[in-house]
C-alpha cells in the first residue's frame, strides 16, 4: 500500500473526514489564479490537493503540477498533490499519487481499461503511486462535462441500489476506493442516501465530490459515510465559504 492511500485508509479507519480541493490544471496559464487558489486550499487546512479535469486546454499540465506540489509545502508537512486525470496524458512526475481511474458506472470500454493499458508504463517509469479507483459518475441535475467526454450515462440520482451493486462490484475487482461525482459545476451532489447504501456495502474510502456548496451539505454526506469530500468550482467561487466547509468536514 502506497502512502496516499495508506493515509485514506488510516483516515477511514480512524473515521477522520478529510477534505480535497480540486485544482482546474488550465489554470496553469493564469500564475496568480493558481497561487491564489492553492494558497487559499492551505488556509482552508485542505488534506488533499487534486489537479486534473474532463477536458484540458492547456499544454503546461505539469508546469501547473510541479507549482502545485511547491505551493503546497508547509512547515507541518506536505499535502499530497494527488492527479484526478481525465487522459492518460494528465500525468506528472511532481504528483504524489493517481487515482487510476476505472469508470465502472459507464459502458466504455476504454475508460474502463483501455487508457490504463496506455498510462501504465508511464506511471510506473515516473514513479508515481497509483491508487485504484472505482470511478461512478451519478446524475447531477445536468449534463456536465464529465458525462459529455466519457460518453456514459450517469447513474439515476434516486437509484442507490445500483450505485451500491457498482461499488461492491469494484471491491470485488480489487478496487482500493470509491469515487462518487456528479461533476464540476452540477445542481446538486451525490445523496445521501446513495453514499449511505454503498457505505453499507464497501469498507472502503469513499470519495464524494461535485455540487458540493454549503457546510450544511458537507456535514450531511460526511454523516451518510463519505471519507473525502472534494471540492473545485465552489471553492474559486467563494474560498471564504470553504472555510466553513472544511470545518464542518473535520469536526
Amino acid at each position: 500500500m502506497g502512502d496516499v492511500l495508506h493515509t485514506l485508509q488510516a483516515a477511514r479507519d480512524a473515521g477522520r473526514k478529510m477534505l480535497a480541493v480540486l485544482i482546474d490544471p488550465d489554470f496553469g496559464q493564469d500564475t496568480e489564479r493558481l497561487d491564489r487558489t492553492v494558497q487559499n486550499a492551505c488556509m482552508a487546512k485542505a488534506d488533499l490537493i487534486f489537479v486534473g479535469g474532463s477536458l484540458l486546454t492547456s499544454a503546461a499540465f505539469d508546469l501547473c503540477v510541479a507549482r502545485v506540489k511547491e505551493l503546497s509545502r508547509s512547515p507541518e508537512g506536505d499535502r499530497p498533490v494527488v492527479l484526478f486525470p481525465g487522459s492518460p496524458s494528465q500525468l506528472s512526475r511532481h504528483a504524489d499519487a493517481v487515482l487510476f481511474l476505472s469508470l465502472i458506472s459507464g459502458r466504455n470500454a476504454e475508460l474502463l481499461i483501455g487508457h490504463h493499458v496506455t498510462a501504465a508504463p508511464t506511471v510506473k517509469a515516473l514513479g508515481i503511486e497509483a491508487i485504484p479507483t472505482g470511478y461512478m459518475l451519478v446524475d447531477g441535475g445536468r449534463p456536465t462535462t464529465v458525462s459529455y467526454v466519457s460518453q456514459t450515462v450517469p447513474i439515476p440520482h434516486d437509484k442507490p441500489g445500483i450505485a451500491a451493486a457498482t461499488a461492491l462490484a469494484g471491491s470485488y475487482l480489487g478496487l482500493r476506493t470509491i469515487y462518487m461525482d456528479t461533476g464540476s459545476g452540477a445542481d446538486r451532489t451525490v445523496s445521501p442516501a446513495m453514499i449511505a447504501a454503498v457505505r453499507a456495502q464497501v469498507d472502503l474510502p469513499i470519495i464524494v465530490g461535485g455540487g458540493i456548496k454549503d457546510a450544511l451539505t458537507a456535514r450531511t454526506l460526511c454523516e451518510a459515510g463519505a471519507d473525502v469530500l472534494v471540492v473545485g468550482t465552489a471553492f474559486e467561487q467563494d474560498p471564504e465559504h470553504i472555510f466553513a466547509m472544511s470545518e464542518a468536514i473535520h469536526g
